[in-house]
């Protein structure tokens, strides 16, 4: 089995990223064995190598405005019935946008998402994304920006898009045979309508998907195969949290291996497009998130809407620890080697428990 998976990736380098992996393929990677790990991570590596090198785009999230959500996603901390004691604020200033942004372009981001909760923005909240997004661009003109704002109506999308808006995120989450069990106030085709708006608007469409919301290895691979029709850019696979106070509390379906192959075989269906490591990485990737980055080219860099993510320091380390370049600073080099700041290496702890101690030992 092991040498199936290198052999799908020397099919898609030698007919391109048309002649991807088929549903069966998918489904054997879901389910490979845990002794073909390794294997199959080299596998998807090649393919992440020959579209994105050692490059990891990092993104930034600045959540406009938190909470108080009309819509029942079962699985959102800031939907329709959620007990989780989440932070909830209307929109922020521009002044505090642009400052929370570029909190994260100092940190190494090259793209900022604009986050809003809510069905979907009026025409004043575009007013102020618009404003927001012009001027962050006068600030930062390399920035991308991507917005999240919901369901668009007619015209919306060419606003933000002739403001400076680069991408629009609107993700699918789950399988349309999944959809209805996960969220009730909308539909699946409302959340296609809204990527096809984009898309016609001439902003980049980013969609993903959640895992571990109660779907089939089958129905995993009907949202991949999906996005790869709606020909998404850039793909972001969350992995759920189940916060206390929503529906999917207490819900654990998911294994470090098992986010290792749904990246996989995000890899392999859309090989050409950007896999974005999204929320829930340190919770379920944990010790295998580095080698995540062997399959994925993109993560979010520190927090996220509601909940915490790791230091964002240690995300920049983790990327350079494993190989990797930052997308954009690809060109700081010197002599050939990557011009880098110097790790602050702690000193070795000193053992003062354990043996020759009455102190508890670390086990």
């Amino acid at each position: 089995m092991s040498a199936q998976f290198d052999q799908i990736a020397t099919r898609i380098l030698e007919g391109g990223p048309d002649s991807g992996a088929t549903e069966a393929d998918a489904l054997a990677v879901l389910r490979a064995d845990d002794s073909e790990l390794m294997s199959l991570v080299a596998a998807a590596s090649r393919l992440r190598r020959e579209y994105f090198g050692n490059t990891v785009k990092v993104n930034y999230l600045v959540n406009l405005k938190s909470g108080l959500c009309p819509e029942n996603c079962n699985y959102c901390s800031q939907a329709l019935g959620s007990q989780a004691p989440i932070l909830k604020y209307s929109w922020l200033s521009k002044d505090e946008t642009l400052k929370q942004a570029g909190a994260g372009l100092a940190g190494g981001a090259t793209r900022v998402c604009m986050v809003s909760s809510g069905r979907g923005p009026s025409d004043r909240d575009i007013d102020k994304v618009t404003e927001m997004t012009e001027a962050l661009k006068s600030e930062y003109p390399d920035v991308e920006v991507c917005a999240c704002l919901g369901l668009l109506k007619d015209g919306q999308a060419e606003r933000l898009k002739s403001s400076g808006v680069d991408a629009y995120n609107h993700n699918i989450n789950t399988a349309e045979s999944h959809h209805d069990t996960i969220v009730q106030t909308h539909t699946y085709d409302d959340r296609v309508e809204t990527i096809g708006k984009a898309k016609s608007a001439g902003l980049s469409p980013c969609s993903g998907l959640i895992a571990g919301l109660g779907e089939t290895d089958e129905q995993l691979v009907e949202a991949l195969f999906a996005l790869k029709k709606l020909d998404a850019d850039s793909i972001p696979v969350n992995f759920l949290m189940p916060f206390d106070g929503t529906p999917f509390e207490d819900t654990w379906e998911l294994t470090p291996g098992r986010c290792l192959r749904i990246l996989a075989m995000a890899r392999f269906v859309c090989p050409d497009k950007e896999v974005r490591i999204a929320g829930g990485r340190e919770m379920h990737l944990r010790s295998l998130q580095a080698m995540a980055l062997q399959v994925a080219n993109s993560i979010f860099l520190g927090d996220y809407l509601t909940s915490e993510g790791q230091e964002a320091k240690a995300d920049i380390e983790m990327i350079r620890d494993n190989g990797f370049v930052i997308l954009g600073a690809e060109d700081a080099f010197e002599d050939g080697s990557p011009v880098v700041e110097p790790v602050e290496t702690p000193d070795p702890a000193i053992r003062h428990r354990g043996a020759g101690t009455e102190v508890p030992a670390n086990a």
